[in-house]
Formats: C-alpha cells, sequence, structure tokens
C-alpha cells in the first residue's frame, strides 16, 4: 500500500492528550496506535483514541443540516439554515431580549482550538449573559480558588508527578482518567514510578478505586467529608508546628487567620465525620509535612460535592503551608507554549466576585457562565431574562446535567432551539434546528486548555487528515459564520491556523515553538521541559499577593461545620459517580467498539447493603432519589464504602438516531441527581453524596 501515509497527532477525546500515529490513505483509517515518542504520554493510549475512527464513519451521524417541519427533521441547504437560524434567533431576541437567548457550551468545545477561538464572538453577537457549560459540572471549584487565591482562573496549579515522594488523592481515579485538571497520559506508570523510587500514593476515596488499587494505600471516606479530612491535616500542621512555606512566605498574605479558622477541625472531629481514624489523620499530616516533596490532589469526588469549592481551597493550602506550592514535587505551574493566562491577564483590573448572580436563585456566575444547575429553571420561570430560546454546541445537557429530565421538559416548551452537534441525540432531539459539527480527525488539533494543565510542559499540533463529509464546513467555521450573520459582516476571519501561527511567537517559547516546527516535529510534540516555579511573577491578585484565606471560603466554614450527612428514613444510601476508560461524558456510546462486552453501566453496592436489601449479583435494582429514578442490575462488591452506590458518571444515548449496533441499554445518573444540591460558593452541581434508596425492581 504505497499510498499509505503517517501523521503524529494527540488525541482530545479526554484531558490526557495521548500522542498518536495515524496511518491512513486519503479515504480512510488504517490504523491508530500510539506514539511512544511523544515526550507527554510516553506510548500510553487507551481504546478511546483508537475509536476516533468511529465518529467519523458513525452511521447515526448528522452530516447535513437538519431543519425540523412536523415535528420530523428533513434536510436543508446551509444558506437555508443560516437564515433560519438569524431569523429565529434575532425574532426571540426582539421579543424578549437579549437574554432571551441561552447559550450551553459542551465539553468537546475545550479540546476544539477552533471552537475555542470563535465561541466568544457568537456570544458576543447574541448579547446573552445566559450562558452555561459542562465546566458548572464538574470543574468551577478549581477555578474558583484559583481566582480568590491567585488572581486568575486558569493559574491551576498542577501535580508535579515525575518529582513527588507523596501523592495524596482525595476524589480522583487518575489511571482510569489519566488525568483531569491534570493531564498525566499513563498515570499509573507515572504513580509506579513514584513507589519505584521510594515514595507513597495514598488514596482517599468512598470507593476502592483502579487508581487506589494499584496505589496500595486507600482510605475509605463518607461522601461530602474530605473537607474535614482536608482541614484536620491543616489544624494537625499548625498544631505540630510542621508549617513552612518556602519561598512564598514572603508573598502569602492570611496564615493567621487560616490557623484560626481551622481550629474547630481537629483529627477527632474529622474521624467521627469521615470514618478515618484520628491517628491515621495525625500520621498522614506528619508525613506530608516531612516529606521531601509532596503534593494533595483532590479532583471529581471533591469537585463535584456541597463543599467543592472548599475542598479546593483547602487542598491548596495543605501545599502551600507545607511548602509544596510551586515548588518541584509538590503542586506547579505550567508554561505552555500558548499561554492562556497571559492572553487573558487581569492584572492591575479590580473585579468583584461573584460577577453576576442568576436570575431566579441567586447562584453566583463566575467566567462569565451560570451553572447548569440553574438552566432548566431559567427555561420554566417567567420574567424578564427567561431563556426562550437555546444555542447549544456539542453538548447534552438532558444526560450530563443534573436532574437532566427537568432540562429535557423545559425545552421542549422553547420557542426556538439551535443544535450544532453530531448526532440527534437526548438533548438534540428537542431542536428545531441541527447543523452538523467535524469530528477530531477533520480538524486541527492544538489543545489549548491542556497543555495549561499538562504534568510536562509540551506542544503538539496537526491539521486535518480528512474533510468534512459533504463538503461541509470545520465547526469552527459554522460558529464564525453564524456569528457574521447576526453582525451583518461579510468576514469570518482567519482559520484556527492562521491565529495559532500569529499567537505561539507570543508565549513562553516562541523561540522554539512554531506552526511550522510542530508539523516537522520528529515525533509529532516539542518538549518543553519539566514544570518550573513561576508563580510570584504571574500572580493576578490585585495586589499582586498570594491570599492563604480568602473571605468568601473563611464565611462558609459555618456550613460546613453544621453538615450532617443527607441521609433519612426515607433515603438511607448515598450516591456517588465512578470514571471508566471506555465511555467519555455521553457521546462516545456511538462506538461499538467502545460499548461492546459486558454491560458496564451497573450499581455497585456493598455486600453487607445487598444482603440487607436482599439483592442478588445481576439482579435489576431500582435506584430512587428526591427527583427520578433509575433501574440497572446490581454488582455487588466490598470496593464500594457500607451504606454508598455508585453509579457510572455521564452513560449511554438513550434517545435520537441510534443504530441497532449501539443500542445497549443505558442509565443516567443524572435522572437521580437533584439539581438543588448545590456547592453554593461555586454553584457547581453536588453529584455526590445524592440521598438515595435502593430495592429489588419489580
Amino acid at each position: 500500500m504505497s499510498n499509505l501515509k503517517t501523521q503524529y497527532r494527540t488525541c482530545n477525546i479526554c484531558e490526557a492528550m495521548c500522542g498518536l500515529v495515524v496511518t491512513h490513505d486519503d479515504t480512510d483509517v488504517h490504523s491508530i496506535k500510539a506514539n511512544p515518542a511523544d515526550p507527554l504520554s510516553r506510548g500510553h493510549i487507551c481504546p478511546k483514541a483508537i475509536a476516533l475512527q468511529d465518529f467519523r464513519t458513525d452511521a447515526d451521524r448528522v452530516t447535513t443540516p437538519l431543519k425540523k417541519v412536523n415535528g420530523e427533521f428533513v434536510p436543508i441547504s446551509w444558506d437555508e439554515a443560516y437564515e433560519f437560524a438569524v431569523e429565529r434567533l434575532t425574532a426571540v431576541q426582539e421579543a424578549n431580549g437579549k437574554d432571551g437567548v441561552g447559550v450551553y457550551l459542551g465539553n468537546p468545545n475545550a479540546h476544539k482550538f477552533g471552537n475555542l477561538l470563535n465561541l466568544p464572538g457568537l456570544v458576543k453577537a447574541l448579547g446573552t449573559t445566559n450562558r452555561y457549560s459542562s465546566a458548572t459540572a464538574d470543574q468551577i471549584p478549581h477555578h474558583v480558588a484559583s481566582i480568590h487565591m491567585l488572581g486568575h482562573p486558569m493559574l491551576i496549579p498542577v501535580p508535579d508527578v515525575a518529582r513527588t515522594d507523596l501523592m495524596l488523592i482525595l476524589g480522583g481515579n487518575p489511571v482510569v482518567s489519566n488525568g483531569s485538571m491534570m493531564t498525566a497520559p499513563g498515570f499509573g506508570k507515572r504513580m509506579d514510578e513514584i513507589k519505584a523510587r521510594g515514595g507513597r500514593v495514598v488514596v482517599v476515596d468512598p470507593r476502592r478505586t483502579e487508581t487506589a488499587e494499584r496505589a496500595g494505600e486507600h482510605l475509605f471516606i463518607q461522601p461530602e467529608t474530605d473537607a474535614f479530612l482536608l482541614f484536620a491535616l491543616i489544624h494537625e500542621i499548625f498544631a505540630q508546628g510542621l508549617e513552612d512555606l518556602g519561598a512564598l512566605a514572603a508573598v502569602t498574605d492570611g496564615v493567621a487567620a487560616l490557623k484560626e479558622a481551622v481550629q474547630p477541625f481537629t483529627a477527632e472531629k474529622a474521624a467521627e465525620m469521615t470514618g478515618i481514624k484520628g491517628q491515621t489523620i495525625r500520621d498522614l499530616a506528619r508525613s506530608f509535612a516531612t516529606a521531601k516533596s509532596a503534593v494533595c490532589y483532590a479532583r471529581m469526588g471533591a469537585s463535584t460535592q456541597s463543599f467543592g469549592s472548599l475542598c479546593q481551597w483547602a487542598s491548596n493550602a495543605l501545599n502551600i503551608i507545607t511548602g509544596n506550592f510551586d515548588s518541584e514535587g509538590g503542586a506547579m505551574f505550567t508554561t505552555p507554549a500558548l499561554d492562556y493566562v497571559g492572553m487573558t491577564s487581569r492584572k492591575g483590573k479590580a473585579r468583584s466576585y461573584p460577577e453576576k448572580r442568576s436570575r431566579v436563585s441567586n447562584q453566583p456566575l463566575y467566567n462569565g457562565e451560570f451553572p447548569v444547575s440553574v438552566m432548566a429553571e431559567e427555561m420554566e420561570t417567567p420574567g424578564a431574562g427567561q431563556i426562550k430560546a437555546l444555542v447549544s454546541v456539542a453538548g447534552n445537557p438532558v444526560l450530563t446535567a443534573p436532574n437532566g429530565q427537568r432540562i429535557g421538559r423545559a425545552l421542549e416548551q422553547l420557542d426556538f432551539m439551535m443544535s450544532i452537534d453530531l448526532h440527534i441525540n437526548d438533548t438534540t432531539r428537542h431542536a428545531d434546528l441541527i447543523l452538523p459539527a467535524t469530528v477530531a480527525l477533520e480538524e486541527e488539533v492544538y489543545d489549548m486548555v491542556f497543555h495549561s494543565f499538562a504534568v510536562r510542559n509540551t506542544a503538539a499540533f496537526a491539521g486535518p487528515i480528512f474533510a468534512p463529509p459533504n463538503g461541509n464546513p470545520q465547526e469552527w467555521e459554522v460558529i464564525a459564520r453564524l456569528t457574521a450573520k447576526l453582525t451583518g459582516s461579510n468576514r469570518i476571519g482567519p482559520s484556527p491556523t492562521e491565529v495559532l501561527g500569529m499567537m505561539l511567537p507570543q508565549g513562553y517559547h516562541g523561540d522554539v515553538v512554531s506552526v511550522e516546527a510542530l508539523l516537522n516535529a520528529p515525533s509529532g510534540s516539542i518538549d518543553l521541559g519539566p514544570l518550573v516555579s513561576n508563580i510570584v511573577e504571574r500572580l493576578e491578585t490585585q495586589d499582586g499577593r498570594l491570599n492563604l484565606a480568602p473571605e468568601v471560603f473563611l464565611a462558609d466554614l459555618e456550613r460546613l461545620l453544621a453538615f450532617n450527612p443527607p441521609v433519612c428514613e426515607e433515603f438511607p444510601m448515598v450516591m456517588i459517580g465512578r470514571r471508566q476508560v471506555r465511555s467519555h461524558n455521553s457521546w462516545t456510546q456511538n462506538s461499538v467498539r467502545l460499548v461492546k462486552g459486558r454491560n458496564r453501566c451497573t450499581v455497585q453496592l456493598h455486600p453487607q447493603d445487598a444482603a440487607r436489601l436482599e439483592l442478588a449479583e445481576a439482579q435489576e435494582v431500582l435506584v430512587e432519589s428526591a427527583v427520578g429514578t433509575a433501574t440497572l442490575p446490581a454488582e455487588i462488591t466490598d470496593e464500594i464504602a457500607l451504606g454508598v452506590i455508585s453509579i457510572p458518571q455521564g452513560w449511554g444515548q438513550r434517545q435520537g438516531n441510534l443504530s441497532a449496533a449501539t443500542k445497549v441499554q443505558t442509565v443516567s445518573i443524572n435522572d437521580l441527581t437533584d439539581d438543588s444540591r448545590i456547592d453554593p460558593i461555586s454553584g457547581n452541581a453536588a453529584f455526590n453524596g445524592v440521598p438515595v434508596r435502593a430495592s429489588a425492581a419489580k
């Protein structure tokens, strides 16, 4: 096959950015393999990367603009589609004001460089403040902690796993996720390397996860009590006189305020709330503070709960007071080739937070978006600012947002809905217009966001391998053309590749990184070295100092101290999610290779709970919460804490144009999650710790 070509590129399905070697001809992919020379992923790959080819050839894929006529979707031309979209969006705003149109942006946008460049222009053209995204379903507490402590939402500390001696992981499962807010492909191997050099990895989780199993040190914890453990560790470090801020002492304010604030959080109090022994907590505090280097990494389980912001603040604070912030082996900051922080610098600008509050329930707006947990009520509730039309881009909130069925019902009442997407799915089936999206192999790939969260500084860029079907424009161009038509402009601006070429010379590594250099890199990626200390000069707070004890967090400690587990006679158990290698949010379930095999959409519960409920392995279980129900098979295991059940996050597609090959049993955990349960500081949905009851399905 002499016409075969090879391209090096990074996978942009999830945060891991695994390096790939794609062998292809002009029409088809022949193989997708791991790139052993990639300096970040080092030969790691997961099944999702191999499935990249499936999304392009998916029989259910939307490949032409679709307009709903008499309840059915019919193909229309691009010109008609743009005209229809602008006409209807304009009409809604003329009748209801600018905020009459809402925008929802799904997770894939974070991996699409062209979308990131062009979506702000679309939102600005619409002039709406009703903007939502998947970020408030899983990560906004990280950004809120960085805003109040460091001054910028994208100054996110990243564990320096290559040099740490002790890694404490709360609520994260990076062996499966390969990092989340920590781009660390092949994390299992990285963890083995920590242990091989004499270090330790300690995992705290209500479930003995794949990461906990491989780490060898695991502490069960009750859901939503992580903050008690973190503050007890800080309390013990102060009590034992082990605090040492190192180089950051000269630029840090709030040490005394933090020390006073954690006084109630003794090891005994934490033991009572978490189920972890007090002496274990004291020993862990000493080990963390006296290790040559240590890092605390608190992720999904710690973020997607009622105290998500407190957890991220406390995690940062623990790293700071032990000298493990901005230092080798601790929590460090990237110097990416394309510096998003520098591009959006807030230095010298007075700002107040939250930036605004929602119309109905007064929830906070950060980073220009409201919590997705309030999107349904903003569509349901009459009055000025009510959402009467919605634009969704690469998102499926009916499956991935809390109380998704409520969102589905609200979508039915809209005057107009438009989606840019690959599928007719649980969300887009409500749309009046669907514009076809493009997939990774048809797009430029430069992962601007996740190079900023990587455990090593690298840069990689690749152009599209194939053209979109039917001569369709790329997704970024669809967005740009909509923006142009809304504003009356005749031009759509430069391509993502052209913009990247202009921006890279302004970054940290402009002398060695350019589009040409990246395209010619022997391994498809340029190694820019390990993480380096840099936070002092990058602080974006108004006074240029690190704030260890922001008032917004101090004020929330009273709520934490008043916390009682939400279980009751009606709902005596609590539910948590779990990550799986073969699924990512909802959209990967249209790949046969990812859904084949045993049913992995199960409810895990402890053997004692199963015996009490008279449930057997694989028996159908009815799980009920305050907002909904779900039925799925039992998986009985001592990997889960007593009184806790676990259901996979973001599973499946249930409605729309699903082919027989990918119609698998699917249950959305978000039929059970209560959209009234949030972290009030950030507005992040509390997916973990949901009170439920389980019983044998009739």
